[in-house]
């Protein structure tokens, strides 16, 4: 069961969601951890995997353009949130990644990074 809450630190500093935020990063993360925690239903090492990963910077791209055009913090990351679960897993990415095809993408590409993140570790 998820601890949607709980919010890990990032373990990447230079790269991912955070570096990609700059000066946002500190605000950022923790209302990025919780609403993808919230949408996924993902665990927060899993949350935290993600948004440290090269997925996590363009999740973070989609942020920026929120707060580019005027969203509060807030609103860019519950938009960005909300349009990678609309997204879905398609035969292409699929094949490349494992992730079953149909998944929601924020959901799929929480777990793909987790379990880089352990195979990798």
């Amino acid at each position: 069961m998820t601890n949607a809450t709980q919010t890990l630190a990032t373990q990447n500093l230079d790269l991912g969601f955070w570096g990609t935020m700059n000066e946002h990063a500190t605000a950022a993360w923790p209302i990025a951890s919780t609403a993808i925690a919230t949408a996924t239903g993902c665990e927060p090492e899993q949350v935290r995997a993600f948004l440290d990963s090269r997925h996590g910077r363009h999740f973070a791209d989609d942020v920026q353009n929120g707060l580019f055009v005027g969203c509060n913090l807030k609103d860019a990351i519950d938009k960005a949130t909300a349009k990678w679960m609309g997204w879905t897993i398609g035969r292409i990415t699929a094949k490349e990644t494992g992730i079953p095809r149909g998944m929601a993408y924020l959901t799929g590409f929480v777990v793909q990074a987790a379990i880089d993140d352990e195979l990798f570790a």
